[in-house]
């Protein structure tokens, strides 16, 4: 044995220290080893894969409801008003929720986030955003992405470039006519795209539903909107609501044109996250138990907070349903900052402060805490209470 019980224990207890330290200091630097401790924020998710694209849609869905219209346009000409207001209050990057066509498109390239889900509650519009996905797969750039969508193959001579202006653009399709062999060869290419490229199962049902909405784009083209009547067809609608030409020559407030078709960056950034498979139609019901809650869990999983909720006028039809209660309470489960905003459309079945000369419905904003602390002050007893408390108008200051 080697020296004294004392100078043993006074070793032994000199071990415990360097013991006791070494162990602080790796507390204190965790990175050190290249280790990540177990409380690390997720990693960013750049992209999606086509299967976990396809099993997310589809696991996070419910069944079907019905609406009384075709969606295949937004109706709204007053979306690109608070665009400055978006910008202003630092609506950019996380996630981004939206319902309905096209305008998503258009928010989703002002506000850049890193991903965005599509709910509705009509699996017809999820098949459509899942159409629109095939053809910005297939679409290099703008031109050619109208070219497909309407089924116009672009003329031999002075057909329009990336580089021309959208009113240049525009004009091609007004005057270029559909052509059917174009169209059953887009249609059978969109359908391989959809079923094989992204991986996403289709019914005969779905088939049947996805040839009626390229059908129409086809037989419409420029001149398509929103219907509403039964079923969206034969309905009051045709009339009554902007064409699509319409919508994507809307400017904002100050005159500028700001639909994703007009600026090659902003259809590159839209088109580049549908590359990346990180903008996810789901079929769901606002007030339903499934969709809006999957999606929550989702978002705080992967470390995202909502950035922008658009809602279109949504609302409205969730009093009129009595279950606007169920929808607040799925708004509670997501994940929210003191900037998430909604962006909503109060309708022109009465005349709101903020709406704007030259447009039907008004767009506002709202900071989603906010909602929750009235709703919780049970505010909302209307529809109309709710678009009239607390809105964020685009002009006014925030």
């Amino acid at each position: 044995m080697n020296g004294s019980p004392n100078r043993q224990h006074i070793v032994h207890g000199f071990v415990q220290v360097v013991r006791l330290f070494v162990f602080a200091l790796l507390l204190t630097v965790p990175y050190a080893s290249g280790q990540t401790p177990a409380a690390a924020s997720p990693k960013p998710i750049e992209s999606l894969t086509a299967a976990e694209f396809s099993r997310l849609s589809r696991e996070l869905s419910e069944e079907g409801g019905s609406f009384r219209s075709d969606n295949f346009t937004s109706n709204e000409t007053a979306y690109l008003t608070v665009v400055d207001k978006l910008r202003e209050l630092g609506a950019t990057g996380g996630a981004y929720l939206g319902v309905g066509p096209e305008q998503n498109f258009t928010y989703i390239a002002k506000i850049r986030p890193r991903i965005a889900f599509i709910v509705d509650i009509r699996r017809q519009a999820i098949l459509q955003h899942l159409l629109y996905k095939a053809v910005f797969h297939l679409s290099p750039n703008r031109v050619q992405f109208l070219s497909l969508l309407f089924s116009r193959p672009l003329p031999k001579e002075k057909a329009p470039t990336p580089s021309s202006t959208i009113s240049e653009i525009l004009a091609c399709f007004d005057q270029t006519p559909a052509d059917e062999k174009a169209y059953a060869a887009n249609l059978a290419t969109i359908r391989k795209t959809i079923t094989e490229e992204f991986q996403f199962p289709l019914s005969e049902q779905d088939l049947s539903a996805l040839e009626y909405v390229y059908k129409t784009f086809r037989t419409d083209g420029l001149a398509i909107n929103y219907r509403s009547g039964d079923g969206g067809q034969g309905g009051f609608g045709r009339g009554g609501f902007p064409v699509l030409k319409d919508l994507i020559t809307q400017t904002d407030l100050n005159g500028k044109l700001g639909n994703f078709l007009t600026s090659n960056d902003d259809y590159d950034f839209v088109r580049g996250m549908q590359r990346k498979n990180l903008i996810i139609p789901v079929v769901g019901n606002f007030a339903g138990s499934k969709a809006l809650a999957g999606v929550a869990e989702y978002l705080k999983k992967n470390g995202y907070t909502v950035t922008a909720y658009y809602l279109s006028n949504v609302e409205q039809y969730l009093f009129e349903s009595d279950v606007f209660s169920a929808f607040a309470n799925n708004v509670r489960k997501l994940p929210l900052t003191d900037k998430s905003l909604f962006i909503r459309s109060a309708s022109g079945r009465f005349p709101h402060p903020a709406r704007l000369p030259g447009h039907r419905a008004a767009t506002l904003l709202q900071n989603m805490n906010v909602f929750l602390k009235d709703f919780d002050a049970g505010v909302y007893t209307s529809h109309r209470e709710l678009v009239m408390t607390h809105y964020i108008a685009p002009e006014s200051k925030p």
